[in-house]
């Protein structure tokens, strides 16, 4: 079940992948680095933000606090599959499991009815981190033998994800676009700031100090989180209803059919 139901997901992490494998070979990164990085992150949006500092020479400071604050999510999600996990699993398993906690593949495990079953998440894991592995490995060596002016074109790739990612929630949350434009104008201003600033007071370039893009990302993430959380505080009643309903929207089939039903009636 785990496996079968690992499939879609894999498709979707090849497409993802293939990007960033693409993206780091074109930025100057060797093709090997970026395979081993996904085979020991699995994490997208942090290994896309990893890569800008590693090829920016940033310090391993910036990185540990990128992706302390861009996967802190990972560690909500294997709270919430320890108090569901079956109580006789053992603890190779558990820790097995814990490499495997992506938003899909938590998605699908947390939402099936009754424990969490560690064959099953492990089963979706055998399947979906191959096709993010090989999404990269294919990526990098599509960067290496594309024509520079196709690259050009498909480097386009990464944003037109980003976008996929922000906009279905911008449709059902309007608020969400003013914490994406608040995000854009702080990243923009941090980034350019002190040219302008220079460039209006006269001053000599390279007086005022630059942020790295590593220190960027961080400013950038928890601001816009802190904001959001501030402005737009999700109600529990409110929470707890999301959560049943992307239940009931995420639950698969079981071999009989009944699968979703089963979600519907929990």
């Amino acid at each position: 079940m785990g496996m079968r139901d690992g499939i879609p997901i894999a498709l979707g992490y090849f497409a993802v992948s293939f990007a960033f494998g693409m993206t780091a070979v074109a930025d100057g990164m060797r093709g090997m680095d970026a395979v081993i990085i996904s085979a020991t992150n699995v994490t997208s949006a942090g290994q896309f933000a990893g890569l800008g500092i590693i090829l920016g020479d940033g310090s391993y400071l910036e990185i540990l606090l990128s992706q302390l604050v861009i996967n802190l999510r990972y560690m909500l999600m294997s709270f919430s599959l320890a108090q569901r996990m079956e109580p006789d699993a053992p603890l190779y398993k558990r820790l097995l499991m814990s490499f495997g906690v992506t938003d899909e593949i938590f998605g699908i495990s947390i939402t099936r009815p009754g424990y969490v079953r560690p064959d099953f998440h492990l089963g979706a894991m055998a399947v979906a981190i191959p096709g993010w592995v090989l999404g990269t490995a294919t990526g990098a060596v599509m960067g290496k033998l594309l024509p520079a002016m196709i690259l050009s074109a498909l480097s386009v790739a990464i944003y037109g994800m980003f976008l996929a990612i922000i906009i279905p929630p911008m449709e059902k949350d309007h608020s969400l676009l003013g914490l994406v434009l608040a995000a854009m104008s702080l990243s923009a201003a941090l980034a350019y700031g002190p040219e302008l600033l220079e460039g209006a007071l006269g001053l000599v370039s390279g007086l005022l100090p630059r942020l790295s893009s590593g220190t960027s990302v961080i400013i950038v993430t928890v601001f816009a989180a802190a904001l959001f959380a501030w402005i737009r505080p999700l109600p529990q009643e409110e929470a707890d209803a999301d959560a049943a309903e992307e239940g009931r929207e995420k639950v698969p089939a079981d071999s009989t059919g009944n699968g979703g039903e089963k979600g519907r009636k929990k």
